[in-house]
């Protein structure tokens, strides 16, 4: 086997729009921001700024532009996602009996301050699916229900029906961990992926719900979800429908819908099926996939040296 290539969770080698929207950031260069992001297709706008607020130096300048325009979508969707990403450092990812109090006030005021700026976003520019997007992280951060999830995630699909953000987000809310329950996950992410054209990347959806259900099984109940060969089934046919597809390109957000089917094979057993999913991404982990794991990258790494051996790549 070649010598495995340098792992890098940068996933703006992957897209250089995120190298020049990085830039635009750290120069301060609000026309140069505004021109990247607004330029594109609905769905990567809404990357676009998830990524950047995670940037510190996008809070600020979001900040700024909010105060001085408060119907500025683009301004409010960076800011609320900033907010967002600030509240889950406040709270951690561990669960609930191992967040003190004080951490759980917090974090429920900085996503109630971003809460209320993102209402009147969105009355502000009730069709940006941007800033409901955010919203569907504060509801779930704020616990406002099912009812209210869905009423949010309607308003997005309303402007765009296939935007794979806003779908990942609400297959989270769904999951039996929020409040929901595996048929319902099943059945959305089973409908988002027929109703998209093929060649989408919705078919992750699906890899991604398998791997919900998995990890929420314990003992002989996720044993017998390994072997389940219905699971196999779905899984074949929703590569097969998008990630495998001839009109399967490499615009953004490749690299996670991919990394989605190398992951549930991973953690399915099956690495040799896991195999191709590796060699197509690289050297590219993706830590909003990987990032269930305490180290991303070393569990990457493990997985992607297990797949190629017994897949046959050398």
């Amino acid at each position: 086997m070649p010598a495995a290539p340098v792992l890098t969770t940068d996933l703006a080698t992957a897209y250089r729009e995120l190298s020049d929207l990085r830039a635009a950031v750290l120069d301060g260069d609000w026309v140069a921001l505004r021109r990247l992001v607004d330029g594109q297709p609905p769905a990567t706008r809404t990357e676009m700024i998830s990524y950047a607020g995670s940037l510190p130096p996008t809070m600020a300048l979001a900040q700024c532009q909010v105060e001085a325009d408060p119907a500025d979508g683009l301004a409010a969707a960076l800011l609320g996602k900033c907010l967002i990403v600030k509240a889950w450092e406040v709270r951690t990812g561990y669960q609930a009996q191992h967040v003190s109090q004080n951490q759980f006030r917090e974090f429920h005021q900085i996503l109630g301050g971003a809460e209320r700026m993102l209402i009147d976003a969105a009355a502000y520019q009730p069709g940006d699916p941007a800033i409901w997007y955010c919203r569907l992280l504060t509801a779930r951060g704020l616990e406002l229900g099912q009812a209210e999830a869905r009423r949010r995630y309607d308003r997005l699909a309303e402007s765009d029906p296939h935007h794979l953000p806003g779908q990942l987000q609400y297959l989270q809310q769904i999951c039996p961990k929020w409040g929901g329950s595996f048929d319902e996950m099943h059945s959305f992410a089973w409908a988002a992926m027929s109703a998209a054209p093929e060649g989408a990347a919705q078919g992750s959806l699906v890899a991604q719900a398998h791997y919900e259900h998995l990890i929420g099984l314990e003992g002989r109940q996720q044993d017998d979800y390994r072997k389940d060969l219905r699971v196999r089934e779905e899984l074949r046919e929703a590569a097969a429908r998008s990630v495998l597809h001839p009109a399967f390109g490499t615009e953004h957000g490749w690299v996670d819908a991919v990394s989605r089917f190398a992951l549930i094979y991973s953690v399915l057993g099956d690495h040799a099926l896991a195999a191709p999913y590796f060699a197509a991404v690289g050297n590219l982990v993706s830590e909003s996939v990987w990032g269930y794991f305490n180290d991303p990258v070393e569990t990457f790494d493990d997985f992607r040296r297990e797949a190629m051996t017994k897949g046959g790549w050398r």
